[in-house]
């Protein structure tokens, strides 16, 4: 290969020298030339009666593959149930009652309501539970003609909550008082975002504050400094390590479950409410195989010659 000299700064066709070192376009493309070669050998060397491709279904995991319709059936007919008007009912939620009563107080002393949710994007279940949640409290705040702010700390959570609060307006029959500018994104760096939270917080005073979504080391920072204003809080999060700090700070917290559970109590739309009724006949199914599990297990001590039989029973019935 003719090699030339180039100027520092240019782009070579061959051959880039810099100071004393060259580097050579064969010299880069030989390890990668001959890896393909080898490739090539030990593809031609392969037997001609090389096993065929594993089977796309594990006749090992048949019950698995039941068990996954089974719920799948539950879910579904009790969706289609509560379509057909049975009467499914949640538990009654202190957290989610008392959001009429934390929008009416701001109204009446004139301030804000503060929605924060979370600190994840989108893809993040927790995000979508909140921004879910956001659409019943912005329906009250439209009703109640309160002011409604949810800085987000990424642009399509923003997006997301100003469609919401939009259709929320919308539904309430107040499309006149929805204001895009009252949605606002901010940042995406965790305490740049508090800060800014945090500073609109002391400044504005908001009489209610909701925190809705995944929280992690800024969850104490709110709750604290929403408690120092006196605003009512309710808190919903699924992250462990942080609902110790809403129990503590704020007045009502969401706990696990009861936040995702959330939307359909405070709509009472009926897909929602029989699609949780579907989970709970799931986990009550899953609760019986547990007792079934233990109640072999203490049989299999009374009867040791009987142990290994009942222990591949139950494997069996889980597709193990």
């Amino acid at each position: 290969m003719q090699e030339r000299e180039v100027r520092s700064g240019q782009f070579p066709g061959s051959q880039v020298r810099r100071g004393q070192l060259t580097v050579s376009i064969a010299a880069l493309l030989g390890p990668c030339a001959l890896a393909l070669a080898q490739a090539a050998e030990q593809a031609a060397a392969a037997p001609a009666d090389a096993p065929a491709d594993k089977p796309l279904l594990n006749p090992t995991r048949i019950a698995l593959l039941a068990w996954l319709a089974v719920f799948c059936v539950l879910i579904v007919l009790a969706i289609l149930l509560a379509r057909n008007g049975a009467p499914f009912k949640i538990r009654r939620l202190a957290a989610l009652d008392a959001v009429d009563e934390a929008i009416g107080r701001a109204t009446e002393m004139g301030r804000s309501v503060l929605f924060i949710p979370g600190i994840q994007d989108m893809n993040d279940v927790q995000t979508v539970a909140g921004v879910t949640v956001l659409g019943p409290v912005a329906r009250t705040a439209a009703e109640y003609d309160a002011k409604l702010e949810v800085p987000t700390s990424r642009s399509l959570v923003m997006v997301a909550a100003r469609e919401t609060v939009r259709a929320a307006h919308f539904s309430a029959g107040r499309p006149d008082t929805y204001n895009e500018a009252n949605i606002y994104y901010i940042t995406d760096e965790q305490f740049a975002y508090v800060s800014a939270v945090v500073g609109k917080m002391v400044r504005d005073k908001p009489a209610a504050c909701f925190y809705m979504g995944a929280f992690y080391a800024e969850s104490l920072l709110f709750a604290e400094n929403g408690n120092s204003i006196g605003a009512i809080q309710i808190a919903g999060t699924a992250e462990p390590s942080q609902l110790p700090f809403f129990v503590a700070a704020c007045d009502y917290t969401l706990i696990g479950e009861e936040f995702f559970a959330a939307s359909a109590y405070l709509s009472g739309e009926r897909d929602q409410l029989g699609s949780i009724k579907g989970q709970d006949f799931v986990k009550l199914v899953v609760a019986g195989l547990i007792v079934l599990g233990v109640l072999l297990a203490v049989a299999g001590v009374a009867m040791p010659d009987h142990a290994d039989g009942l222990s591949k029973f139950f494997n069996t019935i889980l597709g193990g």
